[in-house]
């Protein structure tokens, strides 16, 4: 920072950039003579400095442990604020890191596209300041008017991740509401969109555009909106698209308002409150002489109207029937060449499976019969990308069927994972895949049909949670750990399931556990440990704060989500709520808490202490928290979890207190194999309020 009074006159009023250490050198020769050209500049300051820059939001990663005070971490966040000084406000956008290992930190600082370098500068020294004040030793991130900066423990240069922000209550109160709501919306929504893609798709903006348009005849709406620049064009637009959609469930109805996140900002007024001219839009709509001319020519041709859209649908219709079976036998017969290719791994560096092993392929017509032609009457559940039938071959063996949604483009890319990852895996905690169909549009995957559905239906229902006994959870507690320890570490590839949640645990007629769903799983090298992914999937309150938050998984994630059943399991009660209140998950807090305070009788099922089993379960518990701990470096590996479980005499380490995740989730619904799971939300994108 420049705390010299000649430097930080220069470093406000200089046309050209320059930093202290340079002013320094010059000050003699030039200080003199420079000060008549200072009296003047004052007078000549944007005018955006004259009303000021006020703090829109901050956000303090409570998730994340405190750094200590006089650290390697603390002295290298003091020299990334210095450095911003001299660098960010010479282009509006720096994003960078110092220090090594674990005492690196990342930070990123933006200005807004319209204001100049000592505006900038300002800028970004105020709210460096305001950072630490506002969020003592935690990761931030801040935003002004007119700059915003965060630093993190961990990268997040790869991970664009929306995590829009409304004005609080008392902002909003201060904004008055508009006479018109309907067409202000109507007339706000083309503004921004317009602005949006102009952000995003025109190089020569560089991820900023401004615009205004009238929507009654004196009155007008101002816009901008902005991304960091390091985004990819198809990104931009999308965290936009989701900023835009925030914007007008908060605001639409005011005469301003704003949403901040991360990566995207996106702001309108009644006012101009940017520097320089936007886009000037006209709403597109039509005045009433045009309207009556346009009358009497629609009725004068309705007539040839009519035959010629006749015509031209029946010619539309045949063509496009007969391209669509082009493309399907295409889609198909490169769907199965990728599916049936010869034995073998290949795996890229994203994790992703080039080739598979031959499959068995089914006829859909085997399938429709087993089905009764997908009737509802054997329907198991039905989530976002497709439906599960219960179906019997002619054989007699009774079947799984989980059908494709032919509208689900994200459906197909996890049917595809689900075959080439399931298809090389045989074991007896693992749902055995039998076959698929691929005809057209119909893509189908058949399972070994599971008779008592999926794990949820008993821990959570009151009547059935009586049929389990300690005894029976044991074995599928330690039946999932064995499922995992396989995925992990026994098998030839090492998988990471990533959705491990009690309606993804299926029970066949013993009760013996079956892992099933791996839609979304991913596969490691041979020498990989983590990987990082801009699609955050899972199922919030199974998923683990780092993954949730940062994107980094890894098979201490998988860790994590068994962890959160087996309370569930000892508890009988579902791990959620954090989603709502933006709080920590109440169930893993509670078992702590409980812990701590040596009251962990009160954390057990009442049904499971008549087992007489009290230090087993105590036991099962110890390793539960264990398992939930924040770090992922204090977790237990899963092959660890199996020999715990099954020797007595080894000692276990105290628990911490296990990680607090916060956030607002955007969720889509899954392939669940039972009823009750129809309602089990899974996340695409944390997205902190």
């Amino acid at each position: 920072m420049c705390f010299d009074l000649h430097c930080l006159f220069l470093l406000n009023y200089s046309p050209y950039p320059v930093c202290c250490h340079h002013i320094r050198k010059m000050e003699k020769e030039y200080v003199h003579s420079f000060l008549a050209f200072l009296i003047v500049s004052f007078f000549l300051r944007p005018n955006i400095l004259a009303g000021g820059d006020s703090l829109l939001k901050t956000f303090c990663e409570e998730n994340f442990k405190n750094y200590p005070l006089n650290s390697p971490f603390e002295n290298n966040l003091k020299l990334l604020l210095e450095s911003w000084s001299c660098s960010t406000w010479t282009n509006g956008f720096n994003n960078t890191s110092v220090g090594e290992g674990r005492d690196r930190v990342y930070g990123q600082a933006l200005c807004r596209g319209d204001v100049n370098s000592t505006v900038c500068r300002i800028c970004i020294e105020n709210a460096s300041q305001e950072i630490l004040k506002q969020c003592k030793r935690k990761a931030a991130i801040i935003w002004f008017d007119l700059c915003q900066v965060r630093y993190s423990f961990q990268n997040f240069s790869s991970l664009m991740v929306y995590t829009g922000k409304y004005p609080d209550q008392k902002q909003l109160e201060m904004i008055k509401k508009v006479s018109n709501p309907d067409h202000f919306d109507q007339v706000l929504t083309y503004l921004l969109n317009s602005i949006s893609k102009e952000t995003a798709f025109d190089p020569s903006k560089r991820m900023f555009a401004t615009g205004e348009i009238q929507f009654t005849r004196k009155k007008t709406i101002y816009g901008l909106v902005q991304c960091t620049m390091d985004m990819a064009q198809e990104d931009c637009h999308k965290c936009l698209d989701s900023a835009l959609k925030d914007l007008q469930a908060c605001c639409s109805s005011l005469e301003g308002g704003f949403i901040v996140s991360r990566n995207c900002n996106a702001r309108f007024q009644l006012y101009r409150f940017y520097n320089g001219s936007g886009l000037m839009l006209t709403y597109p709509t039509s005045n009433e002489a045009k309207w009556k001319i346009w009358m009497v020519a629609i009725v004068s041709c309705i007539p040839l109207s009519v035959l010629a859209v006749i015509v031209g649908f029946w010619t539309s219709y045949h063509g496009r029937k007969k391209r669509t079976e082009i493309d399907d036998e295409r889609s198909q017969n490169a769907l199965i060449h990728e599916l049936s290719g010869p034995m073998g791994v290949d795996i890229t560096e994203e994790g992703e499976l080039i080739s598979s092993e031959e499959l068995p392929f089914m006829n859909l017509s085997t399938l429709m019969a087993a089905t009764d032609n997908f009737s509802d009457s054997n329907k198991l559940g039905i989530g976002g990308f497709g439906t599960v039938y219960k179906g019997v071959l002619p054989d007699g063996k009774t079947i799984a069927v989980k059908r494709l949604s032919r509208k689900s483009w994200q459906g197909l890319e996890e049917f595809k994972n689900e075959i080439k990852v399931i298809a090389k895996l045989q074991h007896r905690n693992l749902v055995k895949l039998l076959g698929c169909a691929i005809e057209g549009h119909e893509k189908l995957v058949v399972y070994e049909f599971m008779p008592n559905r999926s794990l949820d239906l008993f821990i959570f229902d009151s009547k059935k949670r009586s049929q389990l006994e300690w005894k029976t959870c044991y074995d599928i507690i330690v039946g999932i750990a064995r499922g995992l320890l396989y995925l992990h570490e026994d098998s030839r590839l090492k998988i990471i399931h990533r959705d491990l949640k009690p309606n993804n645990v299926l029970l066949d007629h013993e009760m013996v556990v079956k892992i099933s769903d791996f839609g979304m799983a991913r596969i490691f090298g041979v020498d990989q440990n983590t990987a990082n992914t801009r699609r955050v999937v899972g199922t919030y309150g199974y998923m683990a704060p780092e993954y949730a938050m940062e994107g980094l998984f890894s098979v201490k994630s998988d860790v994590y989500s068994f962890g959160v059943i087996l309370l569930e399991i000892i508890s009988g009660r579902k791990n959620s709520g954090f989603h709502l209140t933006g709080q920590a998950q109440p169930l893993l807090v509670y078992a702590w808490k409980l812990w701590n305070e040596g009251k962990e009788m009160k954390f057990m099922d009442p049904l499971l202490m008549e087992s007489c089993m009290i230090t087993q379960i105590l036991k099962c518990m110890h390793i539960g928290l264990l398992c939930v701990q924040e770090d992922p470096a204090d977790r237990p590996t899963i092959s660890m979890v199996v020999v715990l479980l099954g020797k007595e005499s080894i000692p276990l380490p105290k628990p911490k207190q296990p990680a607090l995740s916060v956030g607002r989730v955007i969720q889509i619904d899954r392939f669940p194999i039972a009823n009750p799971s129809v309602n089990d939300l899974t996340v695409s994108i944390p997205s902190p309020r």
